[in-house]
């Protein structure tokens, strides 16, 4: 049987440097001959405990390190750290190439296991639906569960190998570049899943930031086992 390279080390970084941004939030950057990896990683404070869990959020086909909803992706890394748990945002290095922005998600989930991370949930948002799906089939024995936001379908072929893992799908009824259909259509690949539609609200999700983060704070506590 051939052995699968881990990820971080697939990624072969020739160079790295980080700044602290602020007391908890660290910008790394990873050199690789295929593209710079960019992390922004919201760190525990210093002297609190960190919690076994961790966050990977993803961003689309263009990239970013915001995601949707007004900068959800800053506000749940904030929050979370203060919590103890860790949460990395993600900037690939080839945006919109599935394969390499699959391979770069995964890295950010070896990276977390190593610094203490058992249950990592990973987030995406439109074509990064796809990578934290095709991420968490992967790596079964760490990610604990998936959140997408106004999700592609394609790319999500390989779903049920989700396997039962908690999986929340989130998607604006008037989304005006994929239609809610199609995170429907990847949960029916799943076997399963809860889709969220959201009323009125469009790709972004600009209008539901609210809607989104109360139910996630209701969901998350269970799938990583803390918070609660």
């Amino acid at each position: 049987v051939q052995a699968v390279e881990p990820p971080l080390h697939a990624l072969d970084v020739i160079a790295t440097q980080s700044v602290m941004i602020s007391k908890t939030l660290r910008h790394i950057e990873l050199f690789t001959m295929r593209g710079l990896v960019t992390i922004l990683w919201h760190q525990v404070p210093a002297g609190q405990p960190a919690q076994p869990a961790a966050i990977v959020a993803c961003g689309g086909a263009m990239g970013g390190l915001l995601g949707p909803a007004n900068g959800l992706f800053h506000r749940l890394g904030e929050e979370l750290s203060q919590r103890g748990v860790p949460t990395i945002r993600l900037s690939y290095r080839r945006p919109n190439d599935l394969d390499a922005c699959t391979l770069d998600a995964a890295a950010a989930v070896q990276f977390l296991v190593g610094v203490g991370a058992s249950r990592v949930v990973v987030m995406g948002h439109s074509f990064g639906g796809a990578v934290a799906v095709r991420a968490a089939v992967a790596l079964p024995a760490f990610v604990s569960g998936v959140v997408t936001f106004a999700t592609q379908s394609a790319g999500c072929e390989v779903a049920n190998g989700l396997q039962g893992r908690p999986f929340l799908l989130f998607h604006g009824d008037r989304d005006e570049i994929l239609p809610p259909e199609a995170s429907e259509i990847v949960a029916a690949m799943a076997g399963y899943g809860e889709v969220v539609r959201l009323p009125g609200d469009g790709h972004l999700l600009a209008k539901s930031e609210e809607a989104i983060w109360e139910r996630l704070w209701e969901w998350l506590p269970g799938v990583l086992g803390v918070l609660g």
